[in-house]
């Protein structure tokens, strides 16, 4: 297996400086989705995006391009420079494919959750700091694809392989 969080941050160099035609050589041999979260020193949240289902052929392309994205694109915050990639950490969420569940098959330790209302949709990764139980897990997904706490929602389960620098 290739060091995936190795390859984020060689992506995220490589962005930052300017170097946009810049694309991973090795790959995994396998197509996955993925989120790639970075992290500041004291553990507080700079940039998260990803994908539930793959979209590049290959899970080395996945990681690069959502790397990119979350250091550039994530619109709660500003966009990284390659002086603060030094102070940041990266951890990769490589995803398992979705199935549709019930609520008393939740458990957010172990697996995140979908949440869905027609075209709005939210989504949060397992084991997080600070979510214990699945009605808070449910409650900040549906937050954040802005579904009131009555409105109906289908709901999804995936697993997910955690790497972390």
């Amino acid at each position: 297996m290739i060091d995936l969080c190795g390859l984020a941050r060689q992506s995220l160099q490589h962005w930052l400086s300017g170097d946009h035609q810049w694309i991973p050589q090795r790959r995994s041999g396998k197509r996955s989705a993925c989120f790639v979260s970075l992290h500041t020193a004291d553990g507080a949240l700079r940039g998260c995006v990803g994908t539930l289902l793959p979209v590049a052929d290959d899970l080395a392309l996945e990681v690069s391009n959502n790397a990119i994205s979350a250091a550039t694109r994530d619109p709660r915050f500003p966009p990284i420079s390659l002086i603060d990639l030094d102070q940041l950490t990266i951890q990769i969420n490589v995803l398992g494919e979705p199935e549709a569940c019930v609520k008393s098959q939740l458990d957010p330790q172990i697996y995140g959750v979908i949440v869905a209302n027609g075209n709005r949709r939210g989504v949060l990764l397992p084991n997080l700091q600070g979510i214990d139980d699945c009605d808070q897990q449910l409650d900040i997904a549906r937050k954040k694809a802005l579904i009131g706490p009555h409105e109906p929602v289908e709901l999804s389960r995936f697993e997910t392989d955690k790497f972390s620098e």
